[in-house]
């Protein structure tokens, strides 16, 4: 039925795509709130950042992220890529993860079946997705670092001849 030259089917489908909308919205603050006590609680980071990915990719839709540190195998990567584009996917994404003082913690690569770029709001998300994984890779750093740390300030006693020394 038209009304004042507007189509009635037009308005179920507005309703229906800002709800849509909506849950999406919801579901990435719900998974959101999930990685933030995964990262709190110490979680194991490859399932942190796993779950970064499967919150990014269910947000977007259709599309597939990776993301990987500076560690990984850079043949492995180069694999992947080909791979994807084997597959017929498209790079929909490629962007550095940094901390806050610009050193490089892993990338964010991103497929997606057609030929796009993001769109502002799925920038957005990007974005969001990155800081996320930035918190995660920092603290684990954070964590090996003080264990390193410990490990050494341990050996030093023992040299000298302090707790659970031999001398």
């Amino acid at each position: 039925m038209q009304e004042y030259g507007f189509d009635s089917s037009d308005r179920s489908q507005t309703h229906t795509t800002d709800r849509n909308c909506d849950d999406k919205i919801q579901y990435f603050l719900r998974a959101e709130e999930q990685l933030f006590q995964q990262i709190s609680s110490r979680a194991p980071l490859p399932g942190v950042l796993n779950g970064i990915c499967i919150a990014l990719d269910c947000q977007i839709g259709n599309v597939v992220s990776l993301i990987s540190l500076p560690a990984d195998d850079a043949n492995e990567l180069g694999a992947i890529a080909a791979n994807a584009a084997l597959f017929g996917l498209y790079t929909f994404c490629s962007e550095s993860i940094v901390s806050d003082n610009d050193e490089i913690l892993g990338s964010l690569e991103m497929y997606c079946s057609e030929r796009r770029s993001p769109s502002a709001d799925e920038l957005q998300l990007i974005e969001r997705a990155k800081c996320l994984a930035a918190i995660a890779i920092k603290r684990q750093k954070d964590a090996d670092q003080q264990r390193k740390e410990g490990m050494g300030g341990e050996r030093s006693l023992r040299a000298v001849g302090g707790p659970d020394s031999k001398n």
